[in-house]
Order: C-alpha cells, then sequence, then structure tokens
C-alpha cells in the first residue's frame, strides 16, 4: 500500500506533523508485507535560488523533527522510488552532481547509518521481528554493508 505524506509551506513552516501521522496511522491499519510511504512536497521558492529543497531550513527542519519522533520510518520508505534517498538527503549534508548524483558527506552518512542501525535493531527486536534483512537492505540502498557477526554483538 503506498502512502503519501503531502507537505505545504504551512505545513512545514510551522513543524506540524499531523499530515505524518495521519499517513502513518492509514499505513499502519493496512497489513502489507512492504508498505511504500512517499512525501509530496509544494513549497513555493523563488525560481532564481539554485538550493534544494533539502537545503532549505524550513525544510530540512520538519525532516529532522520527524526523523526524531519516528526513528524507524526509514524502514517504511518507497526506497525503490528514491525515497530513502531523499529522506536521507533532508538529514545528511550532501552535494548534487549531474553524472554521479547525490553524494552524501561520508562522516555524517556514517553516523547516521549507524546510530539507525542500532536503533533500528532495538525496535525491530522490541516488536519481534526477527531477522535483520530489511535493516541490511535498508544500509545497502545507502552504500553499507552490514555483516551477521555485526548484528550477533548487539
Amino acid at each position: 500500500m503506498a502512502a503519501v505524506i503531502s507537505l505545504t509551506q504551512a505545513v512545514l513552516e510551522q513543524l506540524d506533523l499531523a499530515p505524518a501521522e495521519d499517513a502513518i496511522a492509514a499505513l499502519l491499519t493496512e497489513p502489507t508485507t512492504e508498505p511504500e510511504l512517499r512525501f509530496a512536497i509544494d513549497y513555493p521558492r523563488d525560481p532564481s535560488d539554485p538550493r534544494e529543497l533539502s537545503e532549505l531550513p524550513e525544510v530540512r527542519l520538519w525532516f529532522v523533527r520527524l526523523d526524531v519522533t519516528y526513528p524507524w520510518l526509514p524502514l517504511y520508505l518507497d526506497w525503490k522510488g528514491g525515497e530513502l534517498a531523499r529522506y536521507v538527503a533532508m538529514l545528511i549534508p550532501h552535494q548534487f552532481h549531474p553524472t554521479e548524483g547525490i553524494q552524501y558527506n561520508p562522516e555524517a552518512l556514517e553516523i547516521w547509518v549507524m546510530a539507525k542501525v542500532f536503533v533500528l535493531h532495538r525496535w525491530l527486536g522490541d516488536r519481534s521481528m526477527q531477522g535483520n534483512a530489511r535493516l541490511k537492505a535498508m544500509t545497502q540502498v545507502l552504500g553499507y554493508e552490514i555483516d551477521d557477526a555485526f548484528f550477533a554483538m548487539l
């Protein structure tokens, strides 16, 4: 089931998580093996402003609040549709290269990925969700290989 979080200028500037809360509630009530959560961002921009949405403080701050409130959310994003990369770009400093795509700050990305591994491993365990396959797949999307031996230490 695909769910969309619609974000407007007012929602972003007021740090209003209500659209996310509604979409997440709907997503979690529908039984599905792979939910696909997406964002639709409608934020007016000055055509002369070259910044990406992820470089706008109002947009970035909303995503920081969302990530702190729902740290498990990356597991439910539409990875194939690029939502995980877009979500991470809202949180991690990066540059965009026309031929190479998003280039995250390597140290910041590594810290974020490892923090997510710790949080999500515990979150999955607290819900008796066995295995680390989805967590490993998420880190692979971001260019990291997590060995099973690492999870055994946790």
